[in-house]
Formats: C-alpha cells, sequence, structure tokens
C-alpha cells in the first residue's frame, strides 16, 4: 500500500514543523450518512482529525450529517455546485447515473476487501476513480475507506437460495440492486441509513443491507429481524470517498495536497483495522442474541457473484458499444488484478474455525 513511507514523511514533516499554525484552508464537508454513525466516526470525522494533525492544523475540515448541509444522496451534487467545499459518500449512490461507480464500490463477483486494498493503491484503482471523477464530474477524489465484506442481509424472511429472493422486498443500493431486480425477481428500494431501523422494525421491507458485522450491531438490525443472512456476496468490499471540486484542489499548494494526501491513506489504514476488529467482535456478540445465522450454500452464492460479474460485463460493452469505453477499461483493470490475486495468493495463510 506504500503506506508506510508516507506515515514516515508526514511525520517527519510534523516533527520538523513548528508550532501549529492557523487553518489556511477550512472546508465544510457534507456525508451520505448520519452524524455519530460507525461509518461516520471510523471514516468521515476521522480523516477530518487526521488531516487537522498532519496538516499541523493548516487544514480545518468540519464534518456534518446527512441531512444537515444536503440530504444524503445529495452530496455530490451539492459539492459540483459550490454549495459545500467537500462531500464524503460512495460511488454505490451513483450506479444509476453510471454504473462505472459499481467498479469503485465493489458489486456481486467483486474482490475481497483484502484484493481491494491493494488494488486501490498499488494496482491503479485510486489513478482510475480520480481520472473518472475529474473528466466526469469535475471532482478530485480522495479514498479515506475500504470496508470488509458486509452482512448480506437482515431479514424477517430466511433467504438460504436465490429461488427465496424472488419478491422480497429489500433494501440495498448499487449494482446489487439491479442484478437482484433483473436476476432474481426481487424487489430493491433505496433510503438513507439512518431510516433503515424503522424501516425493517415495521415491516416496510422484508430485508435489509447496510454494512459489517461491526457496523449493523451498532444498529441495533438484529433485534428487530429474527434472520441474518450471509456471506456478504451482494458486497464483498466497500469504499468510501472524500471529494472537492477540482479547481478547490488544484488551489492548494503541493505541502497541503501531500498532507491531505497522507491523512487519507492513513484513514484507509485505520477504519480498515477497525472494521476488522468490531466485526469480529460483533460475529461473537450475535452469537448471544436470539437472532438466527443463514449461511447460503456455496453455489447459491455463486449463483449471485456470477450475475453480479455478468452485469457487470454486460453495462462495460452496452457503454462501449454506444462509444464510451471508460467502464471496459476500469473493469478490465480490476478484473485483472482479482484473477492475478486468486490465482497467486494460495501462498497467503488464513485463519478459519475449519
Amino acid at each position: 500500500m506504500k503506506l508506510s513511507s508516507t506515515f514516515v514523511a508526514a511525520a517527519l514533516a510534523t516533527a520538523l514543523s513548528g508550532p501549529a499554525q492557523a487553518a489556511e484552508v477550512e472546508w465544510k464537508m457534507t456525508a451520505a450518512i448520519g452524524e455519530g454513525s460507525f461509518l461516520y466516526e471510523n471514516f468521515m470525522q476521522r480523516f477530518a482529525d487526521n488531516v487537522e494533525t498532519i496538516s499541523q492544523g493548516r487544514v480545518e475540515i468540519k464534518p456534518f450529517g446527512a441531512g444537515v448541509l444536503a440530504p444524503a444522496f445529495k452530496a455530490y451534487e451539492v459539492v459540483q455546485d459550490g454549495i459545500v467545499e467537500a462531500g464524503h459518500s460512495t460511488p454505490s449512490y451513483l450506479v444509476n447515473q453510471d454504473p462505472t461507480n459499481a467498479i469503485f464500490a465493489s458489486f456481486p463477483g467483486g474482490m475481497s476487501p483484502e484484493a481491494t486494498v491493494h488494488w486501490i493503491y498499488e494496482g491503479g484503482g485510486e489513478e482510475l476513480l480520480q481520472e473518472f471523477r475529474r473528466t466526469e464530474m469535475g471532482l478530485h477524489s480522495l479514498v479515506v475507506g475500504i470496508g470488509t465484506s458486509e452482512i448480506m442481509a437482515h431479514s424477517n424472511v430466511r433467504i438460504e437460495t436465490v429461488a427465496d429472493l424472488a419478491n422480497v422486498k429489500y433494501r440495498t443500493s448499487g449494482a446489487f440492486a439491479a442484478v437482484l431486480q433483473e436476476e432474481f425477481g426481487g424487489v430493491p428500494t433505496v433510503v438513507p441509513g439512518n431510516e433503515i431501523y424503522t424501516l425493517l422494525q415495521r415491516k416496510g421491507v422484508d430485508a435489509i443491507e447496510w454494512s459489517t458485522p461491526g457496523a449493523n450491531i451498532t444498529e441495533g438490525f438484529h433485534e428487530v429481524a429474527p434472520f441474518m443472512i450471509m456471506p456478504g456476496v451482494h458486497q464483498p468490499s466497500f469504499l468510501w470517498e472524500v471529494f472537492v471540486k477540482q479547481e478547490t484542489w488544484d488551489a492548494l499548494p503541493d505541502d497541503l495536497k501531500a498532507s491531505i494526501e497522507a491523512a487519507a491513506k492513513l484513514t484507509t489504514y485505520e477504519s480498515y483495522t477497525r472494521f476488522g476488529d468490531k466485526d469480529i467482535a460483533a460475529m461473537a456478540k450475535y452469537r448471544d442474541t436470539k437472532v438466527e445465522m443463514v449461511v447460503m450454500e456455496r453455489a447459491e452464492s455463486e449463483k449471485i457473484r456470477e450475475a453480479g460479474r455478468n452485469w457487470a460485463r454486460a453495462k462495460a460493452k452496452g457503454l462501449s458499444d454506444a462509444g464510451n469505453p471508460r467502464m471496459q477499461a476500469v473493469l478490465d483493470s480490476y478484473l485483472t488484478y482479482q484473477t492475478n490475486w486468486a490465482e497467486n495468493s494460495g501462498y497467503l495463510v488464513r485463519d478459519s474455525a475449519e
């Protein structure tokens, strides 16, 4: 991940610098998630704190939860319009606008969290995302979080096979929403994170997906739905980014750009290990609750993975045939890295209860 050299350089710069200075750059940052939530604290607040520390107070970012400065799903739009300086969201919420976003957000059949981290920082993934944001949206992107695998569903109905997905009212987003509807006859709906608990509790939907075990347990979904469906093949990993207008980024001095980039990478590393640690602790706690853990058979979950890859290939081909080859180029990079990782990572030791 090239994190060590980045952090060492940042630490040296901090040590050699003088006393903390007054902020030279002040940004308000809107979020796609509510203030105080697990993702807000682990990604957004952590990034703001890391920027302040590494820049020695020269850059101050003030985060605001969804609904304060802008609605949850409008974060990208208000930054583009210059209403707010910075935003924090996931490409998953832009899949309907351009399916290329699904590759960065992760999709059914996508890479593991471990492989995703490496593709982003060593395989050219972040550079592809930044080029995509700059040319298509006029934004500069900084990856600030790569998550572990999610819980596939907290559900009021048992889901053991893909046939069980038919007619299921399912709160989800991104590529899985399309795959669910087009391939398995499910009924997807999208609502902001802070509305999910009530929707599930009141049986406004049959099932919901939100995040990882460590994040979900803080939301209490297991208290209002009897089944927890695994593995999270619908979202094997996920990515969140901070974005500003490209002109805002270009106006920064190079040393502040370096500080903010170092803070973003540090946030990715710290949040990744926090997710993993909290996930394992949460899974142990779930075993002491009344929730029933339902593990789909591998053959069934593989049908979801293959459907997701087929969806991505079809979308990329459709765009290419229409004269836009970008998604195909990003998908080729992604799938090539995934194949190489799968074929050559057998040397790694895996901890397993089996």
